[in-house]
């Protein structure tokens, strides 16, 4: 069974087929008529155990412009609220046979344990702190067509980094681009053996994004924390959050990244969110349709321009 469960089982090669074949969803989705119809009698089934905007809105949108049938299920009023196990509910899923199901969880390992159960293919659209595979895929060819490559920069991911997916996916991603990544914001913020990754970490922003290429910001997330582990959110603004004199100290074509929602005047300042010579936030949006547009392709099919699907 092919799935895509994170960044971590890819190869440099494979991420950057991934890429190359969403460019050219990019450019299809920059036409009036965007429809590839591709997936035409394939069925895909959105379940989303936690709140998105962004990431389910994706899907569907990618979905729907292969030519799949595309099923929101609404979890807040599904069986697993009235006690259902998840596996019970991947088993009936999996008595319909779908073609694929887009996942996201709120347990790290969730995700896997559900493709382990049904016979069509998985993608997880983020478990727990663990990973956010198409978000580091969208991140990726954000960078690659703003920066002209995707190997040997200087990479700053700022703020919550403990309770972080996106950050987690990236760290993989871009460190099998062989890129230098920098993790910047409080020690309270950071996880535990982060000195294992293979990344340099910083307390100080202005360390932290000296010389950066990419400056990419997370959000602070409350929902995680059971625990003061930051003094106020105006002292954080003050000392991790990102704004011009900040940003100053990266390279002059540094682009500025966050994955949304975005908590402006907490994680960063919205002159900064909204420069659009600086700030790739909108873009971000963009490829992440065509990025899952990709992914839905490669993970429907046996076969692949004449070879095995790049997600076997």
């Amino acid at each position: 069974m092919r799935h895509l469960l994170g960044i971590e089982g890819l190869s440099q090669g494979q991420i950057t087929d991934i890429l190359d074949l969403a460019e050219q969803y990019v450019s299809r989705n920059r036409q009036p008529d965007k429809h590839v119809g591709g997936l035409a009698g394939r069925t895909m089934i959105n379940m989303f155990f936690e709140n998105s905007t962004r990431t389910q809105a994706s899907f569907e949108i990618a979905g729907k412009r292969l030519g799949a049938d595309v099923l929101n299920m609404s979890m807040a009023t599904s069986s697993v609220k009235k006690g259902e196990t998840l596996i019970d509910t991947a088993l009936t899923l999996n008595a319909m046979h779908p073609d694929l199901l887009v996942v996201r969880h709120q347990n790290s390992g969730a995700v896997a344990l559900l493709a382990e159960k049904v016979n069509c293919a998985v993608i997880n659209a983020g478990d727990g702190r663990h990973e956010h595979p198409t978000q580091a895929l969208l991140d990726a060819l954000t960078i690659r067509r703003r920066k002209g490559r995707l190997h040997r920069l200087t990479v700053a991911i700022c703020g919550d980094i403990a309770h972080s997916r996106v950050a987690r996916s990236n760290i993989l991603l871009l460190g099998k681009m062989e890129n230098r990544v920098r993790l910047v914001g409080p020690r309270t913020l950071m996880p535990t053996g982060v000195d294992k990754f293979g990344v340099e970490v910083f307390e100080d922003m202005r360390e932290g994004l000296e010389g950066a290429d990419v400056v990419m910001m997370l959000r602070l997330q409350k929902e995680r924390m059971d625990g003061g582990f930051i003094p106020s959110e105006r002292e954080y603004f003050h000392r991790w959050g990102l704004d011009a004199e900040k940003l100053g100290y990266a390279k002059d074509e540094a682009i500025v990244m966050h994955p949304g929602p975005m908590n402006r005047g907490v994680e960063i300042d919205g002159e900064i969110a909204d420069d659009i010579n600086r700030s790739v936030i909108q873009e971000q949006v963009e490829m992440g349709v065509a990025v899952r547009m990709a992914v839905l392709d490669l993970l429907s099919r046996p076969t692949h321009n004449g070879r095995e699907s790049l997600l076997a």
